[in-house]
């Protein structure tokens, strides 16, 4: 059988991290099994689209690096690749239902079928299905909907690669609208024929999907079509547990943010990959190629994937870290561009400052509150540091430093380095005595990044500076 799957947004938001992850695994699911990967644009909530739904979603799954093999962008024989482009299709396939008596026209207005809704809670029915009243009239001159007439006594029963086998009855079920008075269908009539016609093999989607599947699985039944293998997953929590809410500002949730806040798409490939999904073997950091060769469907969590912030920032700061210094600036330049920082310096300069926070960086933007940080205008020492510094010794070291930094002309980080050396031997003072209270003499913190690289991109001047401003705290 040829793996075909699909990934079929609706271009009603920007993409978020919860259908990146779809995509993600139909992805890594079609590059295992040599199938193709599809993406669809459902796109007939009309009412709902947003202008940039549709190019936000091309453009970072692209930029996360999930290609597809057929989309609007690339033709595989099977388009059009939008549903609003295929309505057509939809209007043949409905036709056909209506003409079998499997569909019939509704005439209901909205405000009919609310007052059959309210008269159904009044009675505590636990069904509120529509009655039927309009099956069987002869057509009218009226706007109307069509509605699939759900057969009788019906079990829908599939084994979904995640929960097993999972059933529906069709008496839990109200016929249901297909084509709505506009002539656009739903989402489960589109779906499925557009499913079927697309050949997709496996459909891989959110557990909040599966009430959808009973509905789809009756116009397959309808056709006399074979249904695609079907697999829900898990959905997505928060730290607390709770279901993911696009509401929820503790977490970053879409893939345009944390390209503007620079990550890097290798690491969010890798960390969405694991949201649901584990590998057989040890570890976290697995590049593309080994994620696609160790993907196993039958690994697909069956409890929620936890978010976990502090994974995210592990993984893109491992990749970093994996960065030339020259890639690094690159990312980060922008950030220090908006930020004025380093205006008109050397480009060693900039590369300078990136080797000394490289190791610590969690994503790009970060380069600037790192600096900040650490490299501040006003010096400030707190109670604890205070208290090292003014430790037995600590002042002739602090001012031997200075003297001989200051005879220094246009010190670089190896001379501050030598510097460092002999002022220690020269007071005798080793170890954590040594390098600790010229670091907090020099930028305030009792850590930090190498020393003798953060006094060179602090300037001569400003280390000099802090030094005397820290002596004079010595009664």
């Amino acid at each position: 059988m040829d793996i075909r799957v699909r990934y079929a947004p609706s271009p009603t938001g920007h993409l978020h991290i919860g259908n990146a992850r779809t995509a993600l695994f139909n992805y890594l699911f079609a590059k295992k099994n040599k199938g193709t990967f599809i993406v669809r644009i459902e796109d007939t909530d009309t009412e709902r689209n947003i202008e940039t739904g549709i190019k936000s979603q091309m453009e970072y799954l692209q930029w996360l690096g999930i290609e597809s093999d057929e989309s609007i962008e690339k033709d595989g024989g099977y388009g059009p690749y939008r549903q609003l482009e295929r309505l057509a299709i939809y209007e043949h396939y409905a036709q056909v239902l209506l003409d079998a008596g499997l569909a019939y026209k509704c005439y209901c207005t909205p405000e009919d079928l609310q007052a059959e809704r309210e008269a159904l809670i009044a009675l505590g029915k636990d069904q509120l299905h529509y009655s039927r009243k309009c099956l069987g009239l002869p057509d009218q001159n009226k706007p109307y909907t069509l509605r699939f007439k759900v057969p009788d006594n019906t079990d829908y029963t599939f084994n979904d690669i995640v929960k097993g086998e999972v059933t529906f009855k069709s008496e839990d079920i109200g016929d249901w609208v297909i084509v709505k008075q506009n002539g656009i269908p739903t989402y489960n009539f589109a779906c499925a024929i557009d499913d079927h016609l697309m050949k997709i093999s496996h459909v891989l989607r959110g557990e909040d999907h599966i009430t959808n599947t009973p509905k789809q699985m009756m116009i397959y039944d309808a056709f006399k079509w074979n249904a695609p293998t079907f697999g829900h997953m898990t959905l997505i929590v928060n730290e607390q547990g709770k279901k993911l809410s696009k509401r929820d500002e503790s977490i970053i949730q879409f893939i345009d943010q944390y390209k503007s806040l620079g990550y890097l798409p290798e690491a969010l490939f890798n960390f969405i990959t694991l949201l649901g999904w584990s590998p057989q073997t040890e570890g976290e950091i697995f590049p593309k190629e080994t994620l696609i060769e160790l993907f196993d469907e039958q690994r697909l969590s069956t409890s929620p994937a936890k978010f976990d912030q502090e994974k995210l920032a592990y993984i893109n700061n491992r990749y970093i870290k994996n960065l030339s210094l020259e890639d690094t600036l690159a990312l980060c330049r922008p950030f220090l561009q908006e930020a004025n920082i380093g205006i008109n310096q050397p480009e060693a300069w900039y590369l300078s400052l990136i080797a000394v926070f490289k190791d610590r960086l969690v994503y790009g933007q970060q380069i600037v509150s790192l600096y900040e940080d650490f490299f501040k205008q006003t010096l400030t020492i707190d109670a604890e540091a205070q208290a090292l510094i003014h430790q037995d010794g600590v002042k002739s070291l602090l001012e031997d430093f200075s003297k001989r930094i200051t005879s220094l002309c246009s010190p670089t980080a190896d001379d501050y380095k030598t510097a460092i050396k002999e002022s220690g031997k020269a007071t005798n003072m080793k170890g954590k005595m040594l390098f600790m209270p010229i670091r907090i003499a020099v930028s305030g913190s009792m850590h930090g990044p190498d020393l003798p690289q953060m006094m060179h991109l602090l300037s001569q001047e400003r280390v000099i500076k802090h030094l005397q401003e820290t002596l004079k705290t010595y009664k």
